[in-house]
């Protein structure tokens, strides 16, 4: 069975994979609210302002990771049955701790202390950012991944 990576990594799919991330991202974004969804704006403004396509850059910087951390996830869902979407969601917790392992260690090693400064004032709350976003995720996920294939 090919990886999610060896399916997603590359070509046309992973720029399709890509462009509806940074979608999600935007999405999931705009949904904030409250004094914790205005630092989040004012976060992901500051970010998109490093320089233009920043944040596309990122994303297509941490695809690999991420369709890696996803993998056990999917096959898990795969194993039991279940869209690997829907049990993303289901297992929301232990899918944000997975990623975020993968966005700390990028913030550490951030050349701009913009992005690294930035990264670090939201951390604490990130966790629960990231499993607000799991049913937009697992949408994400049972559209390029839905099965084995």
């Amino acid at each position: 069975m090919a990886t999610l990576k060896e399916r997603l990594g590359g070509g046309e799919k992973r720029q399709q994979l890509i462009d509806d991330a940074c979608r999600v991202l935007d999405e999931e974004v705009a949904d904030k609210s409250g004094l914790g969804g205005i630092a989040v704006k004012a976060a992901f403004s500051v970010i998109k302002g490093v320089k233009p396509g920043f944040i596309r850059q990122a994303v297509d910087h941490l695809t690999d990771e991420f369709l890696d951390v996803i993998e056990p996830f999917h096959r898990e869902a795969l194993a039991k049955g279940q869209k690997p979407g829907d049990y993303i969601r289901n297992e929301s917790g232990r899918v944000a701790e997975a990623l975020l392992a993968v966005t700390d260690t990028k913030a550490k090693r951030a050349e701009n202390q913009i992005v690294q400064k930035t990264y670090d004032k939201l951390r604490p709350s990130a966790k629960k950012h990231v499993e607000a976003a799991a049913p937009r995720l697992g949408q994400l996920v049972n559209k390029y991944a839905p099965d084995a294939g």
